[in-house]
């Protein structure tokens, strides 16, 4: 299992929409967790929203009613549906893969929030 690949981000202004797609190599369905996480500059790491292969969706309470996670298990990809954004919602965001292969991470991509 290689590293999951991102896409999707950019430049928006506050109150715009931007979706992430992340891509795993494997099959979605041998994947145990995929996440969301973003860093902005000078803060620590943190989790945005994540779904175990059970379904169970956890979202954190900074984005919880603007952003929502999915999946497409016939691609092989997670997504990242965020609407509403902030500025305080500019970071790098990376997606995460805990499957056969191992704790894996994407190199992550950038989303800045204009005010």
């Amino acid at each position: 299992q290689v590293q999951p690949v991102e896409s999707g981000g950019g430049l928006v202004q506050a109150g715009g929409s931007l979706t992430l797609s992340c891509a795993a190599s494997i099959s979605i369905f041998s994947i145990r967790f995929m996440g969301w996480y973003r860093q902005a500059p000078g803060k620590q790491r943190e989790l945005v929203a994540a779904v175990s292969s059970g379904g169970i969706i956890n979202i954190a309470d900074s984005v919880k009613g603007r952003f929502t996670i999915s999946r497409d298990n016939a691609k092989n990809t997670l997504y990242l549906q965020m609407n509403s954004l902030k500025p305080e919602d500019t970071a790098v965001y990376y997606c995460r893969s805990l499957g056969p292969g191992g704790d894996k991470w994407g190199q992550g991509t950038q989303v800045t929030v204009s005010s």
